[in-house]
């Protein structure tokens, strides 16, 4: 490999892994958010959850586990 095509590779992979790092970043934003979230009880006073909190609750559910499914995997995602 020449070295000038060592470091388009090299600048690649640093822009990649920049790249990464600032998705990943994003990402455990949105998880800290949601924890908080979560633990706040999705902003509901638990003396006041009725059945209609239930169903936001299953559609968040059912997002994140499209999501770990993918992550890990599992599911429609198995291999």
């Amino acid at each position: 490999m020449s070295p000038r095509t060592r470091n388009k590779t090299t600048k690649s992979n640093d822009d990649a892994l920049a790249a990464f790092v600032a998705k990943k970043a994003e990402i455990d934003t949105m998880l800290t958010r949601l924890q908080t979230l979560s633990d706040d009880h999705f902003s509901y006073s638990p003396c006041d959850i009725t059945w209609d909190h239930v169903g936001p609750l299953g559609y968040y559910a059912e997002l994140l586990k499209r999501v770990t499914d993918s992550a890990f995997k599992e599911g429609e995602h198995a291999t």
